[in-house]
Formats: structure tokens, C-alpha cells, sequence
């Protein structure tokens, strides 16, 4: 439990609590309502956010950077690990001590899982964890959540299935947490290479999920009131022929739609590939766009709560 959110670090989908959850979604709530009445903010002068990108990022950045703006404050950034002094081979440690000295908080994102936790044992000021290779994404479970808080009404008494790679996904990692808060049925749909940790498996278990692992994609989604899918990261495969036998196994389009169940939300952390096919875009319950609105939403809540605004 985080309670006072003044000044903690943002590492894990582990840490929050239901009432955590509360108080994030109705102060992104309050963001959402005022910038949609074209409502301006100065909340965060003379704030600066250090975003530190040292793996790709186009949503998780730009939305982080477009929430401090959009509340009143500045951003400085690395946009690479090739433009940092990590290409010198700065330590984790180092550039937390250093960014510390320029912002308010820093936001990171790296390829090594517990990166994030590493600079936050020495930084001076609040980590937000943007994605540690494999392991943890709390910010976007926690846009995931409010999103399918707006899109269902609701985060207790649904089917939720999780689709693709569950392995190296820690887009999923970080959900799974948060959503073992509710009443929430699991689907883990994957093929047997990507399952869901054993570990993280087991804990979900161990609080109480139901939970049904399987492969088949067209069952699950007959049972699921929203399936939030996941690409195939090509990028964590040390041998890209293990990459090319399981690429494109499973694909959202309008066949599959015609078998889910009626009114399915259909969602993705983005970027996609080809497993949502481009034709399902226009489909009512295709939340995937609205998904990436409400990461500036949330992202808002969080840097103004881990700065004491709110």
C-alpha cells in the first residue's frame, strides 16, 4: 500500500492498494473532465519530469511528456541510451544521482528488469518504473485498469482474458497485480513457449483468481467480457527462428469477433503487428485508442500525486 503518495517511487503493479486505485482513478478523472472542457493548468511551475528512455518508446514517453506539459511543468529527456552517458557505460545508479540534480522526478525506462528499482535506491527524487525489459510496467496496468473501469462500468465481476505473449509481456505482468484486487475471472491465452510465469501464476492463485490457462483463443473469448491482447515481442527472442514459428498464432478479427462473446472490449497496450487486424478498428468495443488517452489522464494523477499537488 502506497497511502501517501508523496515523494514514492512508482516501481510495481504490487504496490497499490484497492483504495490506491480509488484515489489514482478519481484524480485522473478530474484531469480527464477538466482538459475535455478545455480547463488549462499551472499546478506543476517551475516542475521539471526527466523522462529516461534507453529502450524505444513512442505512447509511454509522449504521454508522460504530454502530461506534465498539459499540467503546467517542463520536460527534459534521453531519448536513447546511445544519446546518454550509459554509452560511456554509466552505472544505473550514477544517472539516477546525476538526473536528480536537473528534475522533480524521473521517469524510466531500460531494459534490464529492476533497473527501475536500482535507481530508486539512490535517486533524490521519485522514480516512475516506464518498463524494465520483462518485468514490471505499473503505469500502463494502471491506464489499463481505468480504461476498462470507463469501458465495462465496473472491475469486479468480469471475464478478463490475457492473450499472446504472457512470458515477456510486462505490460501483463503489471496488470495481472492489479487486477487480483477484484473479482475478476483470468484467461492466460498463450502459446506453451509464452505462458504466464510460474511464480506470477501461483500468487494469483494464491490470492483467491480463478484462473484457466489454455491456448485457445476462440473458447476464451467466448467466455470474456473484454480480451486485452499483446504482440509477440520479437525483440526478446535470442533465436529468431522461435520467433517465426509462433508469430501471427492468434489474431483478433472480425471471424473471431463474430465468435466472442457479444460486446467484448477489445484493448492492447500498443504498438500491434498483426494480431488485431486493421478492420476491427471501426468495431465499437475496439478500446485500444482510447486506451492511449487515458495513459496522459493517468500519467497526470501520478506525477501530481508523487509531487504532493494532489
Amino acid at each position: 500500500m502506497i497511502g501517501d503518495f508523496k515523494g514514492k517511487h512508482i516501481l510495481h503493479g504490487n504496490q497499490f492498494s484497492n483504495e490506491d486505485l480509488d484515489k489514482i482513478m478519481n484524480v485522473a478523472d478530474e484531469f480527464e473532465q477538466g482538459l475535455e472542457k478545455g480547463q488549462t493548468y499551472d499546478l506543476m511551475k517551475g516542475k521539471i519530469l526527466a523522462a529516461l528512455f534507453f529502450e524505444p518508446s513512442t505512447r509511454t514517453r509522449l504521454s508522460f511528456e504530454s502530461a506534465m506539459l498539459s499540467l503546467g511543468g517542463g520536460v527534459i529527456s534521453v531519448a536513447s541510451a546511445a544519446t546518454s552517458s550509459a554509452a560511456k557505460g554509466e552505472s544505473i545508479g550514477d544517472t539516477a544521482l546525476t538526473v536528480s540534480q536537473y528534475a522533480h522526478v524521473m521517469v524510466m525506462r531500460h531494459p534490464e528488469i529492476g533497473s527501475a528499482a536500482e535507481a530508486a535506491s539512490v535517486a533524490t527524487v521519485p522514480v516512475i518504473n516506464a518498463g524494465d525489459g520483462a518485468g514490471q510496467h505499473p503505469t500502463q496496468a494502471l491506464l489499463d485498469a481505468y480504461t476498462i473501469k470507463k469501458e465495462i462500468g465496473a472491475l469486479d465481476g468480469i471475464t478478463v482474458s490475457l492473450v499472446g505473449d504472457l512470458k515477456y509481456g510486462r505490460t501483463v505482468h503489471a496488470l495481472v497485480e492489479l487486477l487480483s484486487l477484484y473479482d475478476i475471472g483470468l484467461r492466460l491465452v498463450s502459446p506453451a513457449s509464452l505462458k504466464m510465469p510460474a511464480d506470477i501464476v501461483e500468487r494469483l492463485k494464491q490470492k483467491g483468481m480463478e484462473i484457466v490457462e489454455t491456448e485457445n483463443l476462440v473458447e476464451a473469448a467466448a467466455e470474456s467480457d473484454l480480451m486485452y491482447v499483446t504482440r509477440i515481442q520479437k525483440e526478446r527472442f535470442s533465436d529468431i527462428k522461435d520467433y517465426e514459428k509462433i508469430k501471427g498464432v492468434y489474431v483478433i478479427d472480425e471471424a473471431l469477433l463474430e465468435k466472442a462473446k457479444k460486446g467484448v472490449v477489445i484493448m492492447h497496450p500498443l504498438p500491434r503487428v498483426d494480431e488485431i487486424s486493421e478492420s476491427v478498428d471501426s468495431y465499437e468495443g475496439a478500446a485500444y485508442f482510447r486506451q492511449v488517452r487515458n495513459g496522459v489522464y493517468v500519467r497526470m494523477a501520478l506525477l501530481a500525486l508523487v509531487l504532493g499537488i494532489k
